[in-house]
């Protein structure tokens, strides 16, 4: 079986964001203040969208079901004796979406994020945690110094998706 040719900057991107389990949340308050937080993210290739799992306790979940426009973003980690201003990251915009429990959406993002976190089964059964898709629709991927570019929603949905030969 060969892997298909996906450009450079386009495989880095997809190994980041298969490999980096963390993002950068940005939400809008009630009173249009931005508000950063920390979520683990998983990605649904069924459904085509980052899939997070957010407490109803939580500040950036309040938002985000006000103003489900968001701001997600995944970077590599600090490497000691480098740059940090080349650290290969990508900003994402998206509008996020709670998903109904048990509907067909909500059972997909389950079974990714589950794929991905194991141990946060016990989670799944709390009341306030809510699964949240997040449809992505614009990007901004830099992979260093000099290579920065913009990716528009299909080219988004082809990275969510697994390679096809």
């Amino acid at each position: 079986m060969s892997v298909p040719h996906e450009p450079r900057l386009t495989r880095n991107l997809r190994e980041m964001l298969n490999t980096q389990r963390v993002a950068s949340l940005g939400t809008l308050s009630a009173k249009g203040t931005p508000f950063v937080s920390m979520v683990p993210f998983a990605i649904d290739p069924e459904a085509v969208c980052l899939v997070i799992h957010v407490s109803l306790l939580a500040p950036h979940t309040r938002n985000l079901l006000t103003h489900p426009v968001v701001s997600m973003m995944v970077m590599q980690p600090e490497v000691a004796g480098e740059p940090v201003h080349a650290l290969p990251r990508v900003s994402m915009d998206g509008t996020a979406a709670r998903l109904k429990p048990e509907s067909p959406n909500w059972l997909s993002a389950r079974s990714a994020y589950l794929a991905r976190f194991p141990d946060a089964e016990p989670m799944t059964q709390l009341a306030d945690f809510s699964f949240v898709a997040v449809y992505l629709t614009a990007a901004r991927q830099v992979a260093g110094f000099g290579a920065a570019r913009p990716l528009e929603e299909d080219d988004l949905a082809a990275l969510l998706r697994p390679l096809q030969d």
